[in-house]
């Protein structure tokens, strides 16, 4: 082979290598996409309220106030995300005694993590902590074509242990499924499940279908509103659906 052949092999080689994404520069060009497809981070941040039901469970989270709202039956929960400090209220009346009541704010807390991320998980994918790998191409359960991203975390959150597996629809540019593991060690999931139903909320879109083949499961009373009046966050009883 001459020189000149040689040279231009060198080239054609230092080219593609360069066109080339490692597997964590594709992952974050791909949770950019989905991002700028769910609403945008501007929609994100202009959004301040949700509500939604979760297991039985209502919630209203005020994004810009760092208020949480969680009820079950009689019991309710308010609560300060910034400062975990808050009222419980089991029938109406407000839980006075101290460690009851600390213990039930440590459980509203990890509810509103827990919960608030079966919600607006796709949000969260460029957050502080988070690493997302491209791991190739996949079909999801339904057949779709999907990138797949793998996302784990350096120590933030309550269960920085965990790791999820993501399907990214080729052409929604969506997340349209997910498995959770309990470990990033393990080979197998705990759960492989849809994330579809898309609508629109306010200025963001959010899915609403968790479904599998082992059931149906779905987040209901979705609703991303402009205004919502303190009251719902002082009412020590349940309160109807926003």
């Amino acid at each position: 082979m001459s020189l000149r052949n040689l040279l231009q092999l060198l080239l054609l080689f230092l080219l593609l290598s360069g066109c080339a994404q490692n597997p964590e520069d594709k992952a974050k060009s791909i949770a950019k996409e989905v991002l700028e497809n769910m609403g945008g981070e501007k929609g994100w941040n202009d959004t301040r309220y949700l509500a939604w039901t979760f297991n039985n469970q209502y919630q209203v989270w005020d994004k810009h106030q760092n208020r949480f709202r969680w009820e079950q039956d009689s019991l309710v929960a308010i609560i300060n995300t910034d400062t975990k400090d808050g009222k419980v209220y089991v029938e109406g009346q407000e839980l006075q005694n101290p460690e009851e009541k600390q213990k039930l704010l440590e459980r509203a807390y990890a509810l509103w993590i827990n919960n608030s991320y079966w919600l607006v998980m796709p949000f969260k994918l460029q957050d502080e902590g988070v690493t997302l790998r491209y791991v190739g191409e996949e079909q999801t359960i339904d057949g779709a074509p999907a990138d797949v991203l793998e996302m784990t975390f350096a120590q933030v959150g309550l269960t920085p242990q965990n790791k999820y597996k993501l399907w990214v629809d080729k052409e929604q540019g969506l997340v349209t499924q997910w498995a959770f593991f309990r470990s990033a060690e393990d080979d197998e999931p705990t759960f492989t499940r849809r994330w579809s139903d898309y609508e629109d909320y306010g200025s963001i879109k959010l899915a609403s279908d968790r479904s599998n083949a082992q059931g149906e499961f779905k987040l209901t009373d979705i609703a991303a509103p402009a205004e919502v009046p303190d009251t719902v966050f002082n009412s020590p009883t349940p309160i109807e659906k926003l």
